[in-house]
């Protein structure tokens, strides 16, 4: 009589990364599904979302036999406040730490909006370290020009937009705008929870911290091979702005991404997977 063979699950595990300002950052390393390529893929979420944003984009990923990390940034879901503010300097150095702790300091990196200041905060504080790794995926983002006005971080705090958001209905409406016409239902309630889940401190710090900030110069040193991708009806982050960031680095090219808007990792994961796996196949 003949067995069926026994069936290997690969294992995920959940850790938690300290940095040296007192955060528990809440990690989420997955093994691949099938035979391991050898590359890790690092995924940093943008402000009041968190490691769910990234569930179909990682689930393709680990299907390619490639290891994921995924992490809450501070102050988002599962992850703590440390004693330092919130600042785009701050982010990258939770980058740092993470990438470190999970022995992926040579991963395929990828950030979305806030995710993508705090990835290249970290290749512009240290350039040599940042040559290590893989390659660059900004999604959504900009290296200029975040200088969020009062208003909406006055908005970002309030607790009358919190209360607006913990009403799926009224909520999705709210952040329509935030994803291109057309968007997928069930994209746009997960967008709605994660945003909701946010805490209006968070948020506002959050939207506050890029004022000022312009990393363009600093970016020619970062020689690490880089894909920037933009929604064409982006009304976060221009997409202009990923163009500027494209050619603000030696070594990258630039996509604009028809009838999206800000939120691709829940958009267009085919194309953000389709970008990785380029720069995965390129020589090192």
């Amino acid at each position: 009589m003949s067995r069926t063979p026994a069936v290997t699950v690969p294992r995920t595990e959940e850790t938690t990364v300290r940095t040296d300002d007192g955060a528990a950052l809440a990690v989420t390393v997955l093994a691949p599904l099938r035979a391991p390529t050898g590359t890790t893929v690092v995924l940093a979420h943008g402000w009041a979302a968190g490691r769910r944003v990234w569930g179909t984009v990682a689930d393709r990923l680990i299907r390619s036999g490639h290891r994921v990390v995924l992490y809450d940034q501070r102050g988002h879901g599962a992850s703590g406040l440390g004693k330092e503010p919130l600042t785009i300097r701050r982010f990258g150095a939770d980058l740092a730490a993470v990438l470190g702790e999970t022995g992926s300091r040579d991963a395929l990196l990828a950030g979305h909006s806030g995710g993508g200041f705090a990835a290249l905060s970290y290749v512009t504080a240290d350039p040599a370290a940042a040559r290590g790794l893989r390659g660059l995926v900004l999604l959504g983002t900009a290296a200029h020009d975040q200088d969020t006005p009062d208003s909406e971080v006055r908005m970002m705090g309030s607790a009358l937009f919190s209360r607006a958001l913990r009403r799926p209905a009224l909520g999705r409406r709210l952040l329509a705008q935030t994803m291109g016409k057309g968007a997928d239902p069930y994209a746009l309630e997960v967008n709605r929870q994660l945003f909701a889940a946010a805490s209006p401190r968070v948020r506002a710090d959050c939207f506050a911290s890029s004022r000022d900030m312009d990393m363009r110069a600093a970016l020619a040193t970062v020689d690490v091979p880089a894909v920037v991708l933009a929604g064409e009806h982006d009304r976060v982050v221009k997409p202009e702005l990923g163009d500027a960031l494209a050619k603000a680095l030696p070594d990258a090219r630039f996509e604009r991404l028809p009838g999206a808007g800000h939120m691709l990792p829940l958009e267009r994961p085919t194309e953000i997977v389709r970008a990785m796996s380029g720069l995965i196949a390129r020589p090192r």
